[in-house]
């Protein structure tokens, strides 16, 4: 059972992790928000703690934050971000898509894309820190994370010839896509209640309409556009919260941690 958790931690993360990584690969995939709100707590109170010791510098908490994410993941995410800004920018079809993907090299569209998705993050960091609402970056983390496990059980691998992802994808079962779900749920709520269900349904939405997009580019997901999926859900959430978080923790009601 707990052998999903550490192929999950492993997979999303560079965090150490003793124990042996699960024969069945899908069986991290219900993991997945768990431990995107480990790697929200660790950002959330990175970003605090540097706040404090700075006597209150909202940018330079934000960029901490920032740069504490791009660590912790190994900037796995970005990376496919960026694939999928070349590939879908350069492929006029599916094969050539596919092809500038799994190319190593990164043209300028995925420079411009990593470019613009950090400052993203980076600017609605600093509204959030500066609102004292900092602590969602908790839900934006556990909604991305899910936004993995729910794509690869709901679309088939891209690449005929197989790939890294293809072992999760290829083998992920309605239950994975359904535990992770109810999983996230409750974690959200636990934190900002029913606040954090709509967070929740936005960014479920926006993973949906990104899974469209990438089954009619491509005609399905592969480890690239796994990564690049979350990367786009959690900076959609941050820049949304950015925006409306105030009024949103004013309207409805919050979780049960006081965060």
């Amino acid at each position: 059972m707990f052998q999903g958790l550490v192929t999950a931690l492993r997979t999303l993360t560079i965090l150490p992790v003793p124990g042996r990584d699960t024969r069945d690969l899908p069986q991290a995939l219900p993991w997945f928000p768990l431990v995107g709100c480990l790697l929200g707590i660790m950002l959330w109170g990175l970003a605090l703690a540097f706040d404090l010791a700075s006597a209150g510098w909202p940018a330079g908490a934000a960029i901490t934050a920032v740069a504490g994410s791009a660590v912790l993941t190994r900037g796995f995410h970005l990376d496919g971000l960026a694939d999928l800004a070349d590939g879908f920018g350069g492929g006029r079809d599916q094969e050539r898509a596919l092809a500038i993907m799994k190319d190593p090299h990164m043209g300028a569209f995925g420079v411009m894309a990593i470019v613009l998705v950090l400052m993203a993050k980076w600017v609605a960091c600093t509204r959030l820190v500066e609102t004292g609402l900092i602590s969602w970056i908790i839900p934006a983390y556990i909604v991305s994370r899910l936004s993995v496990a729910e794509l690869a059980a709901c679309l088939p691998y891209a690449r005929r010839e197989g790939g890294t992802a293809g072992p999760f994808v290829d083998k992920a079962r309605p239950g994975h896509r359904l535990i992770a779900l109810v999983s996230a749920l409750l974690l959200v709520m636990a934190f900002k209640g029913l606040s954090g269900a709509l967070v929740l349904f936005f960014g479920w939405a926006l993973c949906r309409l990104l899974g469209v997009w990438f089954l009619k580019r491509v005609g399905g997901v592969t480890g690239d556009l796994l990564g690049a999926c979350c990367e786009l859900v959690e900076t959609g959430i941050l820049m949304a919260c950015a925006v409306g978080g105030t009024a949103l923790e004013r309207i409805v009601p919050h979780g049960v941690l006081p965060l």
